[in-house]
């Protein structure tokens, strides 16, 4: 008796309806994960580029229960001017003060110290952040 063999002699009739689909969804993929990976790049270039402050907290020091004297870095574009805000915390992580600092001074990096008033003593002093405004004219 002869052996009855099931389906069709491999490579005869070309690709298989599953190997076309195989191929389809791997370019599919590619395209997609290209996409994804342009628009993830895109979003963090303009992030950086739209951020015009720059600011850190270089030391602070809780000179009394109700103050905090903070030294504050800005960089920035000369032109450019913007609002920094700091935060103050005690021990048990409740605000107890916070300030906004007017950063318009006409060159590229400004330091400052600044008196944050708190209501008791801070443990902590913390820069919330910077926003930028467009260049000043006139």
């Amino acid at each position: 008796m002869a052996a009855v063999r099931e389906g069709l002699p491999d490579g005869r009739y070309g690709r298989s309806a599953d190997q076309r689909a195989d191929r389809t969804l791997k370019i599919v993929g590619a395209v997609l994960g290209a996409v994804l990976l342009g628009v993830v790049g895109w979003l963090g270039v303009s992030y950086i580029s739209g951020q015009d402050l720059s600011g850190r907290i270089i030391t602070w020091d809780a000179v009394s229960d109700h103050e905090v004297k903070v030294h504050l870095e800005v960089v920035k574009g000369t032109d450019d001017t913007g609002v920094c805000t700091l935060r103050s915390q005690a021990t048990d992580g409740t605000e107890v003060g916070r300030k906004d600092i007017t950063v318009d001074q006409r060159t590229g990096q400004v330091d400052t110290e600044v008196t944050l008033r708190t209501t008791r003593r801070a443990t902590t002093a913390v820069l919330v952040g910077c926003t930028g405004s467009a260049a000043r004219t006139g």
